[in-house]
């Protein structure tokens, strides 16, 4: 029930912002999602999005498919386990911003 009213969230605020790949980041919130990545991404998708291994290049992240980042993340993509709500809606967009601003 949980992820459905995440992605009610999600949903709405999308609609009430412009498109994701126009739009540029706060670098507080790039940083955030930095640390968050960090802690809990990084040992698949590689440091700083380097070296993923066996894993989704996320530097190769198609900019307007802010969606399937939410979904992919939340539910969980090929051997990607879901995340589920364990990020809040503002954690998930500050890891869509550093994946889409961040070391690049």
């Amino acid at each position: 029930m949980k992820q459905v009213a995440l992605v009610i969230a999600v949903a709405f605020s999308l609609m009430t912002l412009p498109a994701r790949c126009e739009e540029s980041f706060p670098k507080e919130q790039i940083a955030a999602g930095a640390e968050l990545y960090a802690d809990n991404c990084s040992p698949c998708h590689g440091a700083r999005m380097l070296d993923p291994s066996a894993a989704f290049n996320l530097r190769k992240f198609p900019p307007d498919q802010h969606d399937r980042f939410v979904n992919s993340v939340t539910r969980g993509k090929n051997q990607m386990p879901p995340w589920g709500d364990f990020f809040k809606p503002e954690q998930l967009e500050a890891l869509w911003a550093y994946v889409m601003a961040g070391e690049r």
